[in-house]
């Protein structure tokens, strides 16, 4: 890896330990807020929101700036907003907290997705961005279990200071290593907002949301699953999260070799259908404690596979507004983690029981698989029509 690529790796182990962490202390944190776990649920979507809003807000402001400048600020941010959560009295301050903490999250990735590509040897994009994304992963293999614990056996609001101090060292970093760049180019938000103006970005976005909820769907409530089905012990949580962080650590290099090699919209339409498998079966195999552990890992695996190439379909679908459409494409991966998260409470609250979420999960992630198989024979017919043309 490049030396310059190892402050995007601190940040995404800052956010993917912020973002994560939260689905393993529910239960602690609906205990000290004295809510229902479903109604803790509503603060993974809080944060979700908050990244919907930032990333192009965000990346409209600030657009036009250098991206090291950028992502110093957007890290400051994030440090400052964590910190408040540490000490957050109540729900409704946590809420707040959870949503101010969310903005910088999707234009971080968003410029550093658009960075990194930059900064990449010519056809190794995607595994460049991997790496950005591999701070997410080690965040779920030592950062969720370390955050969990502490949670579980001191307080959660200590894990919350511990990911300000990663959010310290991520600005540190990017000052010292990441080198001066000049703007991505010269822009406005007026520019940048004909993005939209066109169907591929919305068809990426729409893959990115639903599909990617399911996903969601499953990680927002595996503590519960796996106490309340499973029958492990709540100590035993931290180690089992280890196991799905290991496995999206080997689905993330995955994604960027497979991102790389194949079209990106062949990666986006395998995983998500992988995925719908792997949902279904964890509802079968929840109340046995060896198939669980093995579908921890092979579904934490495939969760992580849709990252790169989503990322580079953007990217390339931008039409000079990449930093934007980058970001927009991190909202997108976090209206997937609301949508999963208020989706998957539903039939939980309904007394349907902590499998029903997989269920929920599947359905979603079917149809982001659907969407990505419409997207990629709109491609061909494109494709083929520019060659007659």
């Amino acid at each position: 890896m490049k030396k310059s690529l190892f402050s995007l790796t601190v940040g995404g182990f800052g956010i993917g330990m912020t973002e994560f962490v939260m689905m393993g202390i529910l239960p602690d944190i609906s205990r000290t807020l004295n809510i229902s776990i479903p109604v803790a649920g509503h603060l993974i979507s809080a944060y979700a929101l908050g990244v919907v809003l930032g990333a192009p807000l965000l990346v409209g402001i600030a657009g036009n700036y250098p991206p090291k400048k950028i992502l110093l600020g957007l890290m400051a941010m994030f440090t400052f907003c964590n910190a408040l959560s540490a000490f957050a009295p109540n729900y409704e301050i946590m809420m707040l907290t959870r949503l101010l903490s969310g903005l910088p999250h999707g234009a971080f990735f968003g410029v550093g997705a658009v960075v990194a590509s930059r900064l990449a040897t010519p056809g190794k994009e995607a595994q460049a961005i991997s790496m950005m994304f591999a701070g997410l992963t080690i965040a779920n293999i030592i950062g969720v279990p370390l955050g969990t614990y502490i949670g579980h056996t001191m307080s959660w609001r200590i894990t919350f200071l511990i990911i300000a101090v990663v959010g310290l060292i991520t600005v540190l970093s990017i000052q010292q290593l990441l080198p001066a760049m000049p703007p991505v180019s010269e822009s406005s938000i007026l520019k940048d907002l004909k993005l939209f103006t066109r169907v591929e970005p919305w068809l990426i976005l729409g893959i990115t949301a639903i599909g990617t909820g399911g996903l969601f769907a499953w990680f927002s409530y595996i503590a519960p699953l796996l106490t309340e089905v499973g029958g492990f012990r709540s100590d035993q949580i931290t180690w089992i999260l280890v196991l799905a962080g290991v496995g999206m650590a080997v689905g993330n290099l995955i994604s960027g070799m497979a991102a790389d090699s194949i079209s990106p919209i062949k990666a986006t339409a395998l995983f998500l259908s992988l995925m719908v498998v792997c949902l279904i079966v964890v509802s079968f195999v929840a109340p046995f404690k060896i198939p669980l552990l093995v579908m921890t890992f092979i579904t934490g695996a495939i969760s992580f596979t849709l990252g790169a190439p989503i990322q580079i379909l953007m990217i390339r679908a931008s039409n000079g507004s990449e930093m934007l459409a980058s970001s927009v494409s991190q909202a997108g991966f976090n209206i997937g983690n609301a949508l999963g998260a208020y989706l998957g409470g539903l039939p939980i609250a309904a007394g349907l029981g902590y499998t029903s979420p997989q269920w929920v999960g599947a359905m979603l992630a079917f149809t982001g698989f659907l969407m990505a198989v419409m997207m990629y024979f709109r491609q061909k017919s494109v494709a083929k029509t520019e060659v007659l043309a």
